[in-house]
């Protein structure tokens, strides 16, 4: 059986999030609903471009591109889609798929070309009326991933006529109506404005669907409380990491409430030993930790979580809650991760703080051209090495075309994660 989907809608008008096409107030800031969306369980981001003209337009595609950047899950754009151009821009900015207008006249004419230069897994076709589908079932069918569907009221219809699969509107948030949706055979999920809500638990709702039955990604844990060996007051202690650098964050324990509660709603619960009572981190301060992944250590007796942290994790408002150094021996880092950010922080400073008698500053000074033709000569000096019967050159020559590269990214404003985002969805 294969997995159903949650979706949360964003639009876009003039570089920043609205509430809707026909309600303009702003939705809040694009980086906290990204990371809202990511970390707590919806599975798929449909982002409307409402632009009115061409300047806009860029500016709405510039957003996208910076919700992608800042997300894992995939995006399906849409608005504005009129030319195989858009369409391109949108795979460009980082979507995953793009959405067509079914109402427009170009509508299909767009999807045949699209289709062929893409391929049909990119392209879906936003449903409003029965008619579309009545006139259009073979190409539908051959041409698009899947419908957008605006009205539930269409899905016997629909579903009468063909076996594409779809995505339908729910306007209600009640679980019956959710499930009435999403048993349906050729249902691929659900969206609605009660999915864009920041404070509606997705974890927790799809722990309520696949207790009825519906197949979603959500936790189902190898382990179960009663396998692991807790000490005397029935608990266990957590180590909570951060999944992307993998520093120490925090120490904490769970007791079964915690764990299952930690399982069931995607967020890190902890068992209060002073207050004697469970609590979910951030729900006061607004740091909350969205759970990763939970693995326990060959005794079963201690939990590793990897979490996204929104926030601080130490009360004091540092990020991670070991802050207090004891002793330090200076060491070579090696952590390749960690070399290029240790190294791309210089160059940034440098950028904000020009130091005389720099190289990176005499770079920057003298401009774009002068960097690129840095890197020109840098990659031809790997071509070179790589010639030679010493593989040590080429380690000195990737090196240094590795450094005006990075020189390159700051000039141009990139960092390491928009590379590694762009390599890790290849």
């Amino acid at each position: 059986m294969e997995q159903k989907i949650l979706a949360a809608t964003l639009y876009i008008k003039d570089g920043l999030p609205v509430m809707g096409p026909d309600d303009l107030t702003p939705a809040g800031d694009l980086e906290f609903l990204a990371k809202s969306y990511n970390d707590g369980g919806i599975d798929k981001i449909f982002v409307f471009d409402l632009s009115a003209e061409d300047e806009e337009h860029e500016k709405n595609l510039h957003t996208i591109r910076e919700l992608n950047r800042l997300i894992e899950i995939p995006t399906c754009g849409g608005g504005n889609v009129k030319r195989l151009e858009d369409i391109k821009k949108l795979l460009y900015a980082g979507c995953k798929q793009t959405l067509i207008n079914g109402s427009k006249p170009y509508c299909f004419e767009l999807v045949d070309e699209a289709s062929s230069r893409f391929g049909n897994e990119k392209i879906l076709v936003s449903v409003k009326n029965i008619d579309f589908i009545f006139k259009h079932r073979e190409v539908i069918e051959e041409k698009i991933h899947e419908m957008l569907v605006m009205n539930t009221k269409l899905l016997d219809s629909i579903e009468n006529l063909t076996d594409t699969q779809y995505v339908a509107i729910c306007e209600d948030n009640s679980l019956e109506q959710i499930l009435q949706i999403l048993r349906r055979e050729n249902s691929r999920g659900v969206y609605g404005t009660f999915l864009n809500d920041v404070n509606m638990n997705a974890m927790e709702l799809k722990s309520q669907l696949s207790q009825n039955g519906i197949k979603m990604d959500n936790f189902e844990p190898a382990l179960k409380w009663s396998d692991f060996k807790y000490n005397s007051d029935g608990m266990v202690p957590v180590v909570a990491q951060d999944y992307r650098t993998g520093e120490v964050l925090m120490v904490a324990y769970m007791n079964e409430e915690a764990f299952n509660k930690t399982i069931t709603t995607g967020k890190m619960t902890y068992y209060s030993r002073s207050r004697g009572e469970l609590w979910t981190k951030g729900m006061t301060s607004g740091h909350i930790q969205y759970v990763k992944s939970l693995t326990a250590d060959c005794d079963l007796d201690t939990i590793l979580a990897r979490v996204s942290q929104v926030g601080a994790a130490c009360h004091t408002g540092q990020y991670s809650c070991f802050h207090n150094e004891i002793v330090h021996k200076q060491y070579l880092e090696r952590n390749p991760l960690k070399v290029f950010e240790d190294e791309y922080a210089v160059i940034l400073d440098r950028k904000q703080h020009p130091k005389e008698g720099s190289y990176t500053n005499y770079l920057l000074d003298k401009g774009l051209d002068k960097i690129l033709k840095k890197i020109g000569e840098e990659a031809t000096e790997i071509v070179i090495a790589a010639k030679n019967p010493d593989p040590e050159e080429i380690k000195y020559e990737a090196a240094d075309f590795l450094y005006h590269l990075m020189v390159l990214m700051v000039e141009k404003g990139l960092t390491w994660e928009d590379i590694t985002s762009e390599l890790s969805q290849r």
